[in-house]
């Protein structure tokens, strides 16, 4: 990310959750992000209302579809089983969210079940800057479950940045880590995770994305994975790790973690969209994993 600017990514991510918010009925959509137009560019916003249009939205789709394959419903299904996973954890009496490297993430705001819990939120401070001020425009009186704490965790410890919130180690968590580690590299990467379990509670849970690792070393062709690797890159944030699936539980299992479930693109596309989902293609190289905090 450059410096002085806010994530680009998290503004991409933020366009598809809008493009879901805005177009589908509510009977049929996966989730309602009322927030998310808020945090794109005047250009993309013209763009995201576009598609709701019902001829030139759907060639406006296909288009994006070509041009990114399978990002966007990728992103899209992504949040919807993310957000199960979440919501699963609550049920399950977790009561302490992070989101560490949060970007333009509003579940805290858009999903009533977390009104219960503690949500604390870590990012860089020029996209958490952007986000409260956004926020602060769109709603009246602020959440007071929400903790902010800005880092930029290229410098800052986590570890000092965790000691300075109240979270209560004694008691389980719930981190989502999406978007991140692709971006940070394999030092990073373990050091997160081997800092997090330092600190949380067994029984802890984490979900965190990644990228096949066959796309990171070359072994591996993806359907329009150049294009998303230039394109990223062209923005100042490359995508730099990844990890191959039949190692994820083994690597977890070193650092203190039992992997619950890992699904790729193509499988939560199936999910919820069934046989229409088995058709999409791209972006298949995108994961996403649930583990647990071993004793």
């Amino acid at each position: 990310m450059q410096a002085g600017r806010s994530s680009r990514t998290a503004e991409y991510a933020a366009s598809f959750r809008a493009v879901e918010s805005l177009r589908r009925p509510a009977r049929v959509r996966l989730f309602e992000d009322p927030f998310a137009i808020q945090f794109i560019s005047p250009d993309l916003q013209r763009l995201v209302r576009i598609t709701g249009l019902p001829l030139l939205g759907a060639l406006l789709r296909a288009y994006v579809d070509r041009r990114w394959p399978g990002a966007m419903t990728s992103g899209i299904a992504r949040t919807r089983l993310i957000d199960e996973w979440l919501l699963a954890s609550v049920r399950d009496g977790i009561r302490q969210v992070v989101l560490l490297g949060a970007g333009f993430d509003c579940r805290a705001h858009r999903l009533p079940e977390l009104a219960p819990c503690r949500v604390f939120e870590i990012d860089h401070p020029d996209t958490q800057a952007r986000k409260r001020a956004t926020l602060a425009r769109l709603v009246k009186v602020q959440p007071p479950n929400i903790v902010y704490a800005p880092a930029d965790l290229t410098r800052d410890d986590l570890r000092q940045v965790l000691q300075l919130t109240d979270l209560d180690w004694r008691d389980r968590i719930f981190l989502l880590w999406e978007g991140v580690t692709h971006y940070i590299g394999a030092a990073a990467v373990d050091t997160t995770l081997r800092t997090v379990r330092a600190f949380a509670a067994p029984g802890s849970r984490i979900v965190f994305t990644y990228l096949h690792g066959g796309l990171i070393d070359g072994t591996t062709e993806f359907d329009g994975a150049r294009f998303s690797q230039n394109q990223v890159a062209g923005d100042g944030e490359p995508w730099i790790f990844g990890i191959y699936p039949n190692q994820l539980s083994a690597f977890l299992a070193e650092r203190g973690y039992r992997l619950l479930e890992d699904c790729g693109a193509n499988e939560y596309r199936a999910r919820y969209w069934g046989k229409r989902g088995q058709r999409m293609r791209g972006f298949a190289f995108y994961r996403a994993a649930l583990a647990e905090v071993q004793l």
